[in-house]
């Protein structure tokens, strides 16, 4: 076998989680829900106002989206002794590791186009100027952003040998990058330990890069300025060069590149007797 038989295989699992679907299907909804109200009794909407939220919705519920779809691939079958089995067959570890992240991602992905072409439709039927170059730029970005997550589940289950080992892992690094990175709490951590206790006197722009280099989150936040035009919202004008979507991009595939060859290495070296 190969890393598209371990694929085609998982996919045949995956399928059968009526969660997965579930959590895909609750952000097609909130799509669909944001889309509608951007341009409810408004005079002149603007799809970009709409995108704008959007991002603030996604930056919270894909990580869940992708958390839930892969915190268990690997993790649930070394746990359950099934593992043994498709190492058997033969498969390498690494077959079986790209094998779950090509699975799960197909599956993220195929749940966030879809959230976006039906996003599109409405868009092009309730606003006057639907903005489509900056719908598709939206899309590519959360697909990405979406992988970064799933590259980190698949990362720790490979990791871990136990279905609660793998829960707490892919939960604390939600709360950790995701959750206290929305509220706040991670920049004036990065804030504090940078310039209260180390003295380097740091901007806030440079805090903001710190951030995006410990948070997938942060760093899908300031990529998007690649969809909105300059100035947009809370977008400042003069971005330096470290704080601009492209280079953010590079993080986020940073992101997905790290924790999948670490989860790799790790499962690699794993003792499954």
């Amino acid at each position: 076998m190969s890393t598209l038989d371990v694929a085609k295989k998982d996919f045949l699992d995956v399928r059968r989680a009526k969660i997965v679907w579930f959590v895909g299907a609750l952000y097609v909804l909130f799509m669909a829900m944001l889309v509608y109200f951007g341009q409810n009794g408004s005079q002149e909407p603007n799809i970009l106002n709409a995108l704008w939220n959007l991002t603030a919705v996604g930056a919270m519920f894909i990580p869940l989206i992708a958390l839930v779809t892969a915190y268990l691939a690997i993790a649930g079958e070394r746990e359950s002794g099934s593992i043994k089995y498709m190492l058997s067959i033969p498969n390498t570890r690494r077959d079986v590791v790209l094998g779950k992240f090509l699975t799960r991602t197909s599956v993220v992905a195929v749940s966030i186009v879809v959230a976006f072409l039906l996003g599109g439709g409405l868009t092009l039927a309730w606003y006057p100027d639907p903005e489509m170059d900056a719908f598709a730029i939206m899309t590519a970005l959360t697909v990405v952003y979406a992988l970064t997550y799933v590259a980190v589940a698949i990362g720790i289950s490979a990791a871990t040998d136990s279905r609660s080992r793998a829960m707490g892992g892919s939960i604390a690094f939600f709360f950790v990058t995701s959750v206290l990175n929305v509220f706040g709490p991670l920049q004036f951590a990065i804030d504090y330990v940078a310039n209260d206790l180390a003295g380097l006197e740091i901007s806030m722009y440079q805090i903001a890069f710190v951030q995006s280099l410990v948070s997938p989150t942060a760093a899908y936040v300031n990529s998007t300025a690649l969809a909105f035009p300059e100035g947009f919202n809370t977008i400042p004008p003069d971005l330096p060069w470290f704080l601009q979507g492209e280079t953010m991009l590079v993080v986020l595939v940073g992101w997905l590149v790290v924790p999948l060859a670490l989860g790799i290495w790790q499962f690699e070296r794993a003792d499954l007797s």
